[in-house]
């Protein structure tokens, strides 16, 4: 019955050519349709993962998540229905309009709304990147993760574990509170930040080279005031990323590296060290929230604090064995 990945998002925006040049020519989509209100885009085989609607207003569309097939389907709305959890099935048209086969649809706590789909259409076209870079991190991974806006933790949490069956991942109090979500490997696919307001606070896709994110990062200092948070790594899901903002004011992260993680034999865990190991100056959070995440930066920094990175076989190569000191080192680290 559970859900497997992130597999599509909508949004609503006042400013439809400003996001189809955000979306293809900077983040590297592909556009594959662009009528007079509506521009959907690639990333991979999938027909469409992002579908812009123009609107008076930016706003969240829709958030649609994956399951296996009919059978899933049928059992995700019946655990619905015994949850009392009100929802609606999705008609032929709009499953054709999503470009999958079917789905139903329902509203979180928050108002967010949540499509439950399967058979999400192909093609064997090849995907045509915006702007050259070397593609997306996707696959059984889902599309990246959203992070949204809650007003309280409490109130969003039981609906998201207890019926939807997302499972905690890790989360941090300081300098905001944090609650990430898996549904796959993917260290998180959704997560919750405490804010006192509702929206989307970012979302996220993972390139399969880290020069891909260098090169974005480039490319963004062109428009110093595009910058939202600065070149950095997290800790807990140990994405190198930086998040720029986009044409609707909230954030995307652009990032590379992400680790995935043992589902079957998971721990959640509180994360001490804060959002990040180093990097991620966030011009978006007040003064006190900024100090406070560069001091928990800084001492990771005194604590030495290291992660190895996490690479894909055809994007990394083995450096020749060139330090004597790091090569008499070897079996204490593997023994850590």
């Amino acid at each position: 019955m559970g859900l497997e990945t992130l597999g599509y998002i909508g949004l609503r925006t006042a400013n439809l050519e400003d996001w189809t040049a955000y979306a293809s020519r900077f983040l590297g989509m592909q556009l594959v349709d662009k009528s007079r209100g509506t521009a959907t885009f690639r990333m991979d085989d999938k027909k469409q993962r992002l579908v812009v609607h123009e609107d008076t207003a930016d706003a969240p569309g829709f958030f649609g998540w994956e399951v296996a097939d009919a059978a899933a389907l049928d059992a995700y709305a019946a655990n619905l229905e015994r949850h009392k959890v009100s929802f609606a099935r999705g008609s032929r048209a709009l499953a054709e309009e999503r470009k999958v086969r079917d789905l139903i649809v329902l509203s979180d706590p928050a108002g967010n709304r949540l499509e439950i789909f399967h058979g999400a259409e192909t093609t064997t076209d090849p995907f045509k990147p915006g702007r050259a870079i070397s593609g997306f991190r996707t696959g059984p991974l889902g599309m990246g993760h959203a992070v949204l806006h809650c007003e309280k933790i409490g109130d969003i949490l039981p609906f998201y574990q207890d019926i939807l069956g997302f499972q905690l991942s890790d989360y941090f109090t300081k300098p905001f509170a944090a609650y990430f979500f898996h549904v796959n490997p993917r260290h998180h696919s959704v997560a919750f930040i405490e804010s006192g307001k509702v929206g989307i606070h970012h979302l996220m896709v993972e390139t399969c080279y880290l020069d891909d994110v260098g090169q974005g990062y480039d490319i963004a200092q062109k428009t110093p005031e595009m910058i939202a948070t600065t070149f950095g790594r997290h800790y807990n899901d140990q994405v190198h990323s930086f998040y720029s903002w986009s044409p609707s004011k909230f954030m995307f992260e652009y990032g590379w590296g992400g680790r995935t993680i043992d589902t079957e034999n998971w721990t959640p865990e509180v994360i001490t060290q804060g959002p990040s190991l180093w990097g991620h100056e966030r011009y978006w959070l007040n003064e006190e929230q900024r100090n406070e995440a560069r001091e928990l930066r800084i001492s990771n920094a005194e604590k030495g604090y290291r992660l190895p990175l996490n690479v894909m076989e055809g994007n990394y190569k083995l450096a020749r064995d060139v330090c004597p000191w790091w090569d008499a080192t070897a079996p204490a680290r593997k023994t850590g």
